[in-house]
């Protein structure tokens, strides 16, 4: 089971935002991702300290009450993927996409794009591919 500092040490993003002389002025600093997680300050950096314990009781509590609590999602998709693959495959590649008046990037896109099957949602099991 994950512990309060195993939520505490995610990086959250974290919405900052000046508020009107009829909110009382100040900073207000929040984390969407935990809804009325919240605090204010005079400053941004007040703002943004108090969010800090703020985030630590939202935690607690939700903890405590066995409620779920989202985590931030980890972006580790740079889009950038280094293949090896035989020369007499490359060398189809290249003059495909020589005829086809495109870079090899861009045809290898393509076939990958056609080939992948988008039909399932993120968390989904994929269905097999055709002749795999």
């Amino acid at each position: 089971m994950k512990d309060l500092e195993y939520y505490l040490q995610l990086r959250y993003e974290v919405r900052l935002r000046p508020l009107e002389d009829g909110e009382g002025g100040g900073w207000l600093a929040e984390i969407p991702l935990l809804p009325g997680c919240m605090a204010d300050g005079e400053t941004p950096e007040a703002a943004v300290a108090n969010l800090e314990d703020a985030k630590r009781a939202w935690i607690e509590t939700a903890l405590a009450l066995r409620r779920n609590i989202p985590e931030p999602v980890v972006d580790d998709y740079s889009g950038q993927l280094r293949v090896r693959m035989p020369k007499s495959l490359h060398r189809v590649l290249v003059e495909r996409a020589r005829e086809e008046h495109v870079s090899l990037n861009q045809l290898i896109i393509y076939y990958l794009a056609k080939g992948a099957d988008f039909s399932y949602l993120p968390g989904d099991k994929p269905r097999r591919m055709r002749g795999l």
